[in-house]
């Protein structure tokens, strides 16, 4: 005769509501939008390394939204939702499933998941605060419990940390990525200007001294010929009257979408960077990735160290002062 125990199904983990807040340096206006505009959900969606390339927003009830997360060895994993409840500025309720690239429903072992994912799912966002700062507590409903429960949660923290870098980046502030083991920094700031306008502070002789380089310097142009093959020169001086020198090759002028030139400093002559700006326009305000790629981990290194990060800040704040009073002039005319 067989026991109950015998005859007892094997126990599966019992679904369960996953709880994240966080609290965020920027205005709940801001926040919103990178929940609910597809250009600022890709920015941010998906764990640290994963990018999102593609989100689909009918912000509505009734509305679905389909987005896409790639993971570094470029596997796609798709999911949509519907919206159920939309309150601007308050709280989002949401369906959540697996689905293929035409967005149908698909069972989470379609990824490689647990069976135990159920079909569909529920998140709720919340969000509140006044002023500067935010505090947004996000449930997700029918979480298998257990190890799939964990890995779900460090998922959304990896997303809510490339959250609060974006939300950064919208508040004016620069923000300077320098991953360890990497020979590169990634520095980004949105400006409040239209691209032509930043993109000509990085291309004409005239504008560059305004803002290039921390205050304590001036800068002047020896050499600017911004085509590709040309060379540029900027000599510095300090209080003291010290001399530095910095110069490179333009490799590619796309105007006004993109900038990208050699980087030598004369004080350390052979330690070349390749540096690439990128401009995107946002609805008028314009931003701006400045990717340093060095020769070695060291050199990078050894360039944060003597205050790259410190320097760059300050230069971005000039920068941002200088487009910002060009673009008042431009809408006044």
């Amino acid at each position: 005769m067989a026991t109950l125990t015998e005859n007892r199904p094997a126990t599966k983990p019992v679904a369960q509501e996953l709880v994240i807040t966080r609290v965020f340096d920027a205005p709940r206006e801001l926040l919103w939008k990178a929940w609910t505009e597809p250009e600022r959900v890709m920015r941010w969606w998906g764990p640290k390394h994963f990018t999102a390339p593609v989100s689909k927003i009918d912000l509505r009830v009734g509305g679905k939204y389909l987005s896409c997360m790639r993971s570094p060895d470029g596997k796609d994993y798709w999911s949509t939702g519907v919206y159920r409840e939309i309150v601007p500025l308050e709280r989002l309720v949401m369906t959540d499933s697996f689905a293929d690239e035409k967005g149908s429903v698909v069972p989470g072992t379609h990824y490689g998941m647990s069976p135990d994912f159920p079909l569909e799912m529920l998140v709720t966002v919340t969000f509140e605060g006044s002023g500067s700062r935010t505090k947004m507590t996000m449930r997700h409903e029918g979480i298998p419990g257990g190890k799939m429960r964990e890995l779900t949660r460090e998922g959304w923290n990896g997303s809510f940390d490339k959250l609060a870098g974006l939300l950064t980046e919208g508040n004016g502030q620069t923000r300077v990525i320098a991953e360890p083991g990497k020979q590169e920094v990634v520095i980004t700031r949105v400006f409040d200007a239209p691209r032509d306008i930043v993109f000509k502070a990085y291309t004409d002789p005239n504008r560059i001294p305004q803002w290039w380089g921390p205050k304590r310097f001036t800068t002047a142009i020896d050499k600017m010929d911004v085509r590709r093959g040309g060379i540029w020169r900027f000599i510095q001086h300090d209080a003291e009257g010290r001399e530095y020198a910095f110069h490179g090759v333009y490799h590619e002028v796309r105007s006004p979408v993109r900038l990208v030139q050699t980087f030598e400093f004369e004080g350390t002559p052979g330690q070349v960077s390749l540096e690439t700006a990128t401009f995107e326009e946002q609805n008028g305000r314009t931003r701006v990735t400045n990717r340093s790629v060095f020769q070695s981990v060291e050199d990078r290194d050894e360039m944060l160290k003597e205050g790259m990060e410190e320097g760059v800040t300050e230069t971005m704040d000039r920068l941002a002062e200088v487009v910002a009073k060009a673009g008042i002039g431009k809408k006044a005319a």
